[in-house]
């Protein structure tokens, strides 16, 4: 299982880095599009949409995408669509969590589509946008979920008393949580410093938050996205949870589907921006 989950890694850092760090966006958008859009017949599957239904919610999605993209969004798309992703998962994922597992299929199919599809294709513009600001404004929100999952890791493990929600993820911990909002709080701090020290291509989200909220405002942005990373990882353990899966697929050996590796980044990248635009 190790060396398939490293195979794994490898061949999408070879596919992904490229993209990235390529001169032009639609690299990025194109291959981040595919991803999409297998993330997106991954949440029809999970949420009672069978066979063909799951693949054209995939491919409805993915067609969504492409018509923002092609009218010019994946470089600056309106800042209503952030504030959009804002609602959705604040009060969404509020809802969901405070009713569980158990409630989350008293939802209609269409509403669960629904908010599948402003969530994923919001986190989609997002990924693009923050592409087309540069390098070190990317890298920064990537570095952020990252911070703050590894941090929790540690942290609950070391510290971890109180379950954060035994029925939908019972290895998280509040201990864990706050982990994970200082870590990201001390990362923040690191990169303003090297911000002001080194040439980038970018300001990256800590400076802008800096630059616009103050020290005070830019640490309550940063816990607030390091929570929402939370709500993320454990929206998608609530849906897998419902539907009876331990995955949302197969599609990644070793690593589970699309939802499994990006779940935390969903909320974080259009709140990102969102709060980069006040």
């Amino acid at each position: 299982m190790l060396k398939q989950r490293v195979i794994t890694a490898i061949v999408l850092l070879a596919v992904l880095l490229p993209a990235l760090f390529a001169p032009v966006a639609w690299p990025f958008a194109l291959l981040t599009l595919i991803m999409i859009g297998a993330a997106g017949w991954e949440w029809g599957r999970l949420n009672g949409v069978g066979g063909g239904g799951a693949v054209a919610f995939g491919v409805v999605l993915a067609a969504v995408c492409g018509m923002a993209l092609g009218i010019g969004w994946s470089d600056a798309a309106p800042t209503a669509a952030w504030w959009l992703a804002t609602l959705v998962w604040v009060l969404g994922g509020a809802w969901a969590l405070r009713v569980g597992p158990a409630g989350w299929p008293a939802l209609s199919k269409t509403v669960r589509g629904a908010l599948g599809l402003v969530g994923l294709w919001t986190a989609w513009l997002a990924l693009t946008n923050a592409k087309s600001t540069g390098i070190n404004f990317i890298l920064s929100i990537f570095c952020l979920v990252w911070a703050a999952d590894i941090a929790a890791y540690f942290g609950g493990k070391s510290f971890g008393r109180r379950k954060l929600a035994p029925a939908i993820s019972p290895g998280k911990s509040w201990e864990g949580v706050w982990s994970g909002m200082v870590g990201v709080l001390l990362l923040g701090a690191l990169w303003l410093t090297l911000d002001r020290s080194i040439v980038v291509d970018s300001a990256s989200l800590y400076t802008r938050l800096e630059q616009r909220l103050g020290i005070a405002g830019m640490a309550l942005a940063l816990v607030f996205l390091a929570a929402m990373s939370v709500v993320g990882d454990l929206l998608e353990s609530l849906v897998k949870r419902s539907a009876g899966a331990k995955d949302s697929s197969q599609l990644l050996p070793g690593h589970g589907g699309v939802l499994d590796r990006i779940d935390a980044l969903l909320p974080v990248f259009p709140l990102a921006l969102a709060m980069s635009s006040l």
